[in-house]
């Protein structure tokens, strides 16, 4: 016969059996449900808003000439408790790195905004030729927990898109500043334009302020004679496919752009000029006007005095076309000689005509001659308008000193 001994079990087993049992009971208990959060997102309200004086359009020359000092974007949201650890990741696009924002909101229930720096692409942006779009994604997180996330859709625009005015609200906001933006006195390319002009043989020195105000108009001078032996031609591209109804913007040149396809309508012109002088150490000037922009330059260094030039002349005679029109003897042809005939005295005339005056020093007196007529031909319309340029309130007429306009706004390079 067969016995059979029922053991009963010792004490400690029967507390591992129970602990066994009751662990993952309370493991799935202490944990949140699927969903289940912390704070109410409802109760924070996070929100992001595009400027809506931009008409949801980004403008890579705004960003480029601030510095992104002036965010256009805006985030809110109410604290859920005191001293609450606020965290905000905004996802890479085609346009700006990943970018994060931590901030500590100090007291519950109180409504917070705040204006982040987008760590932009800049040199993408600088680059922008092309108009198009990007998704920005911004999450919210309070205390390492995810509370929400914004998508926005923006339009961006060409770097080349200069916004001059913008209407909101029945109000308009002036732009025209950034003109200055696209003066760029650090562009590589000036520097063998300043040996060009040296070589050419119109002044011995670039030397700024220093020898007086004739030294300055001869050096502006001597960068006029290197504009027109340039070819620089009138062209206006001043039209966009910007799609908001309350922009007024313009397409503006570069000055590599300038250089490189010698076209120029009159602020790129202005743009040109301006760069050049703010090199070699002058004070430059921009005025502004409707439909309208001329060149101005002080003729000392504390602003004193100020001599006008309309840059679009420079178009009036196409010296290296000039160079083209002779015959086997190195004259000029009898109808480009007519051309150029009106900007000669009589004197020049008749020298010409017997040989006794070469080309280039035709050319030199051709210049000479349109210079005199730039310096003259915006003198009545700006003597017109001097107390609308001192009004600094004023949109449509401005006064655009470049050094000083440095302060708040960086050449795009």
């Amino acid at each position: 016969m067969v016995r059979i001994h029922h053991h009963q079990p010792r004490p400690h087993h029967k507390l591992i059996l129970a602990f066994s049992i009751l662990v993952p009971f309370l493991l799935t208990a202490c944990q949140p449900k699927k969903g289940n959060k912390m704070f109410d997102p409802a109760q924070i309200a996070f929100s992001v808003e595009y400027n809506p004086l931009f008409d949801n359009q980004l403008y890579p020359s705004l960003l480029l000439a601030t510095g992104n000092s002036d965010s256009p974007f805006s985030i809110q949201m109410t604290a859920p408790a005191d001293n609450s650890v606020l965290r905000i990741v905004i996802d890479s696009s085609a346009l700006n790195y990943v970018t994060i924002i931590q901030e500590i909101l100090p007291h519950r229930g109180e409504r917070y905004t705040f204006q982040p720096q987008i760590k932009w692409k800049y040199d993408i942006l600088r680059r922008l030729r092309q108009p198009g779009a990007i998704d920005l994604t911004f999450t919210c997180y309070i205390n390492d927990e995810e509370i929400d996330l914004k998508n926005l859709h923006i339009g961006y625009r060409t770097v080349n898109e200069c916004p001059l005015s913008l209407v909101y609200e029945g109000r308009t906001y002036d732009f025209r500043w950034l003109f200055a933006a696209y003066v760029n006195e650090d562009h590589p390319q000036i520097e063998q334009i300043l040996t060009d002009i040296i070589a050419q043989g119109t002044i011995n020195r670039l030397s700024g302020y220093q020898n007086g105000a004739q030294a300055v108009r001869d050096q502006v001078f001597a960068v006029w004679y290197y504009a027109l032996s340039s070819g620089i031609a009138y062209s206006s591209i001043s039209c966009t496919s910007n799609p908001s109804p309350r922009a007024n913007v313009q397409h503006i040149r570069f000055f590599d752009e300038v250089y490189s396809t010698r076209q120029a309508n009159c602020i790129d012109a202005c743009v040109f000029f301006a760069s050049i002088l703010r090199k070699i150490g002058l004070k430059p000037v921009i005025f502004v006007e409707p439909c309208h922009a001329y060149l101005g330059y002080y003729t000392d260094k504390n602003r004193r005095n100020i001599e006008l030039l309309e840059t679009t002349i420079t178009s009036w005679v196409n010296f290296p076309q000039l160079d083209r029109s002779t015959d086997s003897e190195g004259m000029l042809t009898e109808d480009a000689f007519n051309r150029i005939k009106k900007y000669l005295s009589d004197k020049e005339i008749t020298l010409y005509e017997e040989g006794r005056l070469p080309l280039d020093k035709l050319k030199l007196a051709v210049a000479r001659s349109l210079f005199q007529k730039a310096t003259e031909y915006d003198r009545e319309t700006y003597n017109n308008n001097r107390i609308h340029f001192a009004d600094t309130a004023s949109i449509t007429y401005q006064q655009l000193d470049i050094e000083l306009l440095r302060r708040q706004v960086r050449p795009i390079n």
